[in-house]
Parts: structure tokens; sequence; C-alpha cells
């Protein structure tokens, strides 16, 4: 019997080029906004009202539309901040008058825990596009392919990374989530922080149809099917520089 370690090869993943995973960059940087929307690879953009205030974003609307400005033609989410439903109805109508390419986040629940499922039929049937964000379980999936509706684009928007932050496999969840959605031809599932590179291609495999990644992320995510001998040289190299211009000796 041959010797496994002999006969197996490491087969690279896709390439991020070659995904049918969306990538959708999440962040409030306006120059890294503009630099992924000129990159090719991203195909929407999120921020959340956390992400704003650590760039210092002090007036929302004129930060929104000069995202907006920046990436005429993409989708672009932005989330509400009320914690009553009928400040964030008033929010999300706001929101949605700035562009057609415009997803409001609304959060699965308020700060109570009280539900916004009602708040989402409502607007999911108005014809707004939005992006369901902050879940983290199949029931609140499964109220949300309750309420909207099937002829409206809409993201849902599971949070896997904090799913795996829990010490769960976030990939089953994900994929009962997939199968929640389906009688909701316009619905699309959405991994949502995620923690390393990997994460990318685990949601590639299991059929997500986008995920969220920082701009720090993304630069690493351009290693996804790197020759590994050609890494490892390049480890090599670098743990050899290093010593050389600390000027190090045993």
């Amino acid at each position: 019997m041959q010797n496994k370690e002999t006969t197996t090869k490491d087969v690279a993943p896709v390439s991020l080029e070659n995904m049918n995973l969306k990538i959708f960059s999440d962040g409030a940087d306006l120059d890294a906004i503009a630099e992924a929307y000129q990159s090719g690879l991203v195909k929407g953009f999120t921020t959340n009202p956390t992400l704003m205030a650590q760039v210092g974003v002090s007036h929302y609307i004129t930060f929104a539309k000069e995202v907006l400005r920046l990436v005429p033609d993409l989708p672009v989410s932005f989330e509400v901040f009320s914690d009553d439903f009928e400040g964030m109805q008033t929010q999300a109508l706001k929101l949605t008058e700035l562009g057609e390419n415009v997803y409001v986040k609304i959060p699965i629940t308020n700060t109570k825990g009280d539900s916004a499922k009602d708040l989402i039929n409502t607007l999911s049937h108005q014809g707004l596009q939005l992006n369901v964000t902050a879940i983290l379980s199949i029931s609140q999936v499964e109220k949300v392919a309750q309420t909207l509706s099937p002829t409206t684009p809409s993201i849902v928007s599971v949070f896997a990374g904090r799913i795996a932050d829990t010490g769960r496999d976030p990939v089953p969840m994900m994929k009962q989530c997939l199968k929640i959605l389906r009688p909701l031809p316009k619905a699309e599932l959405l991994w949502a922080s995620p923690r390393e590179a990997f994460n990318i291609t685990q949601a590639d495999q299991m059929g997500c149809h986008i995920i969220t990644i920082t701009p720090g992320l993304l630069a690493k995510a351009k290693k996804i099917g790197k020759d590994l001998d050609e890494f490892s040289l390049e480890t090599v190299k670098m743990f050899y520089d290093d010593a050389l211009k600390s000027g190090f000796s045993i």
C-alpha cells in the first residue's frame, strides 16, 4: 500500500475571481470604498453605525450620499438606528429615497428583543429593498422568510462569524438557511462577520450568495488558491530577511 502522504496532492480552492459567491465590502472609510469599487472584485457594499463612528462620520446623510456618488451602480446597504419601529420606518423611507441601489438594513430585533418581523413585512411589501441584519439563529431566519415579499429583492444577513465565536460550526446552519429561503427567489443569503479567508471558501462551497469582508480581509483573500510550496518559500525568505535586517547573531 502506498503511503498516503506521497499520493495525496494539495488541491487549491477556486480563485477569488472564479467564485460564484459575491463579495461585498464592509466598512465606512471612503478611500477604501473607492479602492474596492475600482478593483472590480467587489459586487456590493455594506456599512453600519459602529463602522461609521469608528472613522468619525458626523453627518449620516452626507456620508451616505458620498458613498452613493462613489458607488452608483452596485448594491449599498445603510442601517437604521432608531430603537422603535415607527422611527425605523421613517429612517428606512428616507434612506431608500437616496438611490435605486440602496438596501436598508433592519435589525432582526430592537434592543429590547422585540421582533422586527411586522416592520420587515410592511417595508418589503411596499417594495423597499431590505438587508435584514444581526441574525444568529435558524428561528430568526424562519421568521424573516415568512415576512419578506417574494417579488422584492432582499438580503438576509446571518452572522456566521459570531456563530463560530460561540463554538458552533456555522456551515450546517447556513445550509439550513439556504433551504428556508429557497421559496423566495429574490432573497439572498449573506455570510456576515467572517474571521478568515477560509470562510470565503466555505461560503462559496456551501452555496451562499454573498459574503461581507473588510478591506483587510480582502487583501488576505487574494491569497486564495495560492500555491502552497510557493507560499512556504516566501515565508522562509521573510524569516531570513528579517533576521538579516535585525543583525541577529547566535
